[in-house]
């Protein structure tokens, strides 16, 4: 898909005015939002979207001192270094292709996955969507710019994590995550009572959820720029590239459907469990595929880690609509009427997925969150 008639771009320029945050804290989805809205048809509708939800922004932080390839470490996980950081990437995207900058900075990224909520790794599978399936415009690869800024400011790794044994499937796997004891109070609050996930999928010699940024940089990628960055370790991979997909799959499919018996826990937060792998598996086709396996690793980290702050002890019975017939496009027409940005970036993975049950989650978000246009 590329959009033709320019929507994106203007809307993407009009929001890069603004902070990844607002109100101190939560996520600016608007480019989300709209990519998704332009992707499914609804371009017509970008614009009035914008304008109900763009006093809710606030102007980009000014920036301090800028970031480099030499003092990047210490800048890292900073919030008040996110216009540096997004000033540093604009940098990088400019001197180098966009694919390279995502090639050094995904791994060191990745043990970070589960910062700001998970908005900053949706916001970058978003613009690597679009990126790989259009043309790369000035505004398209800001971007991606903006978004792994945003990441890198917000980077914080989950607390040291024990296996609790192997898991069968994805689903199984999400059924036996333990939930925090007290799921009161903000997502760094709960996620500081995480103490071990089920082991899924099942490997040998498990590996840490992301490579370390060290060691010599692998022979076949080229440094990007002079400042750009240091070396970058990748560890063994969990099986083979197209297993490790395959089941970064198996994860989107399982948590968007668990959504549809258990979104009445907190419908806004538990789509993060389903948006965040399914950015993650947007994004595998950018690079390389040594890559893949840390990469659902991470993404069943975020899932996890979502699921136990915010998951229902108890589920709900399969809405009824599950059998319907699904027509993606009524769906997200009604999506994108109903307006919230939640609902919509969540209907959008629902489509990726593409079944019955997939719909009626989509429907379920649709009925649990509070519209935006009445």
């Amino acid at each position: 898909m590329d959009d033709t008639t320019g929507t994106l771009d203007e809307a993407l320029e009009r929001i890069h005015v603004s902070g990844p945050e607002r109100d101190g804290w939560l996520s600016n989805h608007a480019p989300m939002a709209v990519e998704a809205l332009v992707r499914h048809g609804q371009a017509s509708a970008v614009h009035r979207w914008l304008d109900r939800y763009g006093p809710k922004l606030e102007v980009m932080p000014v920036a301090g001192a800028p970031v480099t390839g030499r003092n990047w470490h210490e800048a890292l996980g900073d919030p008040r270094r996110v216009a540096d950081w997004t000033a540093y990437f604009e940098r990088e995207t400019a001197r180098a292709p966009w694919r390279d900058v995502l090639a050094v900075w995904w791994p060191r990224l990745l043990p970070g996955i589960a910062a700001g909520a998970t908005h900053p790794v949706i916001r970058v599978g978003h613009s690597v969507r679009t990126l790989l399936t259009g043309e790369e415009t000035a505004p398209r690869v800001r971007e991606l710019a903006h978004a792994l800024g945003y990441w890198a400011a917000r980077h914080q790794p989950l607390p040291a994590l024990t296996p609790l044994g192997p898991a069968p499937s994805a689903a199984a796997a999400l059924d036996l995550v333990p939930l925090v004891p007290e799921q009161s109070g903000g997502i760094r609050e709960r996620f500081a009572q995480l103490t071990g996930f089920p082991e899924w999928p099942a490997q040998p010699g498990r590996e840490s959820a992301a490579p370390r940024p060290a060691g010599p940089e692998p022979a076949h990628r080229e440094p990007v720029g002079p400042e750009s960055a240091g070396p970058v370790r990748f560890g063994p991979e969990l099986a083979s590239a197209e297993a490790a997909r395959s089941a970064l799959r198996e994860l989107v499919h399982a948590s968007t459907h668990r959504y549809a018996t258990h979104a009445h826990g907190e419908p806004i937060m538990l789509v993060h469990a389903a948006t965040a792998p399914n950015a993650v598996l947007r994004t595998l086709p950018a690079l390389h595929r040594e890559l893949w396996a840390p990469s659902l690793r991470a993404a069943w980290a975020a899932s996890a880690a979502v699921t136990a702050a915010y998951a229902p002890r108890e589920a709900a019975p399969v809405p009824a609509s599950a059998g319907a017939a699904p027509d993606a496009g009524e769906l997200f027409a009604r999506a994108a009427a109903h307006g919230d940005d939640h609902t919509i970036k969540f209907t959008d993975t629902a489509l990726d997925v593409g079944d019955a049950l997939a719909f009626s989650a989509a429907r379920r978000a649709i009925e649990l969150n509070p519209p935006v246009f009445g």
